[in-house]
C-alpha cells in the first residue's frame, strides 16, 4: 500500500486486509486507552507477529493482553525504553505530550506509529527511517486496510533517504548528526558521491543522476561533489568534522581480546581503538567481542563490551586450540590459561571462521586481533 502525504488523500479497500501479516523482526508494543481502541488493539495483536498489547486494568478480559494500573505517562515511558516500536491507538497530541521528555535522538528512539481508534490512519510519528516507523506504518496499513500517513520529505518525493537505505541494509549511520545534510542534498538535487564498492545500497540510487557512484575515496573527492557517502568499514579521517560527509557501516567486525589480570577498561579501549585505526578500520563496524572463558570475570573487559554496547562471547582453551591461526603460540599464555593463543582464535571463532583481517597486536597488557564475520 502506498503511503500518503498530509496533503494527499487516498481510499483504501478494507476488505482486502490479510488474515495475518508477518512483521519484520521488531519488538513491538500496542497501547490503547479507550474501549474502541482496546478492541482495535486486540484485533491488531492477532494480525501482527511478536507484539504485546497493553491496556488499562479496567479493560481486563480473559485474554493474552497485558494490563497496567499505573498512570498512562508512567506506562508509556516504560514501554518507550523497552520496545523497538510503539503503536499508540489514541490522539497524536496525547502521544506527543507524553513522549516529549523522553526523546533522546533518532539513533536511540524507538519507532512510534499513532493509529486512530477507527483504524483509518496509521501515522508514522517518530523515527521514520532509522527506527523503521515508516515501514511499520505501511505494514499496519496492510494489516488493517488503513492508510499510512508518512510525512518525511524524501518519501513524499519518492527518494530513498540515506538513513532508510542504511536501515534496510542493516548498516550503522556515522555520524547520525550528518544525515540531515545529506538528505537535504537529495531533496535539493545537489551532487552526492556514493562510494559503495560492495554495492550494499547503490541500487536505491541507480535512477538518480545527482548521485554519482564512485569506486574509491579519491575518485569521490575528484568529482567535487557537495557531499560524500561512504559505505564500508574504512576509517575516514576527519569524518566527524565534515558535516557533508556520511559513513554507513556494516557491523561485521569481531575483536578478539586477551589481557593480563586487572587490566583497566581504558587500556583495553585504547588498544582496540588504536589497532583498528592503524589498520584503517572503523570502530563503528564492530559487532562483538571474543575472549577466553578464563576472562569471564575480567571487569575491565566486561565493562569495555558493555560500554560499547557489544555482546561478548567466551571460548574454552580447547576450542581456541582447535583454530589454525598465523600467530606464534605464546608459551606464557599456554602456561597461564592452557591456550596457545587467545585474541586471534577467539576472533576467528566468533566470526564464524571468517577471515582474520588484523593479526595479533600487543599493546601493553592487551592483545587484539580482528576478524570479519561471515553470514551463517
Amino acid at each position: 500500500m502506498r503511503p500518503i502525504s498530509p496533503t494527499v488523500s487516498g481510499k483504501v479497500n478494507r476488505n482486502e486486509a490479510p488474515a495475518h501479516v508477518s512483521m519484520s523482526p521488531m519488538n513491538l508494543a500496542i497501547l490503547a486507552i479507550t474501549p474502541n481502541g482496546a478492541d482495535l488493539a486486540r484485533r491488531l495483536g492477532t494480525l501482527l507477529s511478536g507484539v504485546e498489547v497493553w491496556l488499562p486494568e479496567r479493560f481486563r478480559t480473559d485474554d493474552a493482553c497485558r494490563y497496567y494500573r499505573e498512570p498512562l505517562n508512567v506506562r508509556i515511558a516504560t514501554l518507550f525504553e523497552q520496545f523497538e516500536g510503539l503503536i499508540c491507538i489514541m490522539a497524536t497530541g496525547i502521544v506527543v505530550r507524553l513522549l516529549a521528555q523522553h526523546l533522546r535522538g533518532k539513533q536511540h528512539d524507538p519507532a512510534v506509529v499513532v493509529l486512530d481508534e477507527a483504524g483509518q490512519f496509521a501515522i508514522s510519528l517518530l523515527s521514520g527511517h532509522l527506527g523503521g516507523a515508516n515501514s511499520l506504518a505501511e505494514e499496519i496499513g496492510h494489516a488493517l486496510g488503513a492508510t499510512p500517513v508518512i510525512t518525511t520529505a524524501t518519501d513524499v518525493n519518492q527518494l530513498c533517504a540515506w538513513d532508510e537505505a542504511a536501515r534496510t541494509a542493516g548498516l550503522l549511520v556515522e555520524p547520525v548528526s550528518h544525515i540531515k545534510h545529506l538528505n537535504r542534498m537529495l531533496l535539493e538535487g545537489e551532487r552526492v558521491a556514493l562510494v559503495d564498492p560492495e554495492r550494499m545500497i547503490d541500487t536505491h540510487y541507480a535512477d538518480n543522476r545527482r548521485v554519482v557512484t564512485c569506486q574509491s575515496r579519491q575518485e569521490a573527492l575528484e568529482c567535487q561533489p557537495h557531499g560524500i557517502v561512504w559505505v564500508g568499514r574504512d576509517h575516514i579521517p576527519g569524518l566527524e568534522d565534515e558535516p557533508h560527509w556520511l559513513a554507513l557501516r556494516p557491523r561485521d567486525l569481531v575483536v578478539g581480546i586477551g589481557c593480563n589480570r586487572d587490566t583497566s577498561t581504558a587500556e583495553i579501549a585504547r588498544a582496540v581503538d588504536v589497532t583498528l585505526t592503524d589498520a584503517g578500520l572503523s570502530t563503528a563496524s564492530l559487532c562483538s567481542v571474543a575472549s577466553i572463558d578464563a576472562k569471564r570475570d575480567e571487569v575491565g573487559l566486561l565493562d569495555f563490551a558493555t560500554g560499547r554496547e557489544l555482546p561478548i562471547v567466551f571460548y574454552s582453551s580447547a576450542d581456541l586450540n582447535e583454530v589454525d591461526v598465523p600467530g606464534t603460540p605464546s608459551p606464557y599464555v599456554l602456561a597461564a590459561v592452557g591456550a596457545k593463543g587467545v585474541c586471534e582464535p577467539a576472533a576467528v571463532l566468533a566470526a564464524g571462521s571468517g577471515p582474520l583481517l588484523v593479526p595479533k597486536r600487543k599493546l601493553g597488557n592487551v592483545t587484539v586481533a580482528v576478524a570479519q564475520k561471515v553470514e551463517s
